[in-house]
């Protein structure tokens, strides 16, 4: 065999089959789920759908892309929604998630 017959046989194999299965896997891979907000009437319709049980709801009510570590990016949410409202976007072009912020102290009446 010549030096490219492996490489000659996968490409014989696959056919080109699974290409477009490769780069959206690569695509979704550097990607989350991004709401827009305004216009979100709650119908929970993403929520029921995810498969794997994130409250996507709860996202969008707080204005922040799902980062939950469980999320497949299957797209089921996004598909599902009946206002479009979700979409998929590159993870460093997305607005970061808002931390969890403390309690402000001293804030009591009278102490």
């Amino acid at each position: 065999m010549d030096g490219g017959g492996r490489a000659d046989r996968l490409r014989w194999v696959t056919m080109g089959f699974f290409t477009a299965d490769r780069e959206k896997h690569r695509r979704l891979a550097g990607a989350w789920v991004v709401p827009e907000p305004r216009r979100c009437v709650q119908c929970g319709v993403c929520s029921f759908n995810c498969p794997m049980s994130i409250d996507v709801r709860r996202h969008v009510w707080r204005r922040e892309p799902v980062g939950d570590s469980g999320c497949l990016t299957c797209g089921e949410c996004v598909q599902r929604c009946p206002r479009g409202l979700l979409r998929f976007e590159p993870i460093a072009a997305a607005p970061a998630a808002r931390a969890p912020q403390a309690p402000a102290r001293g804030t009591g009446r009278g102490r």
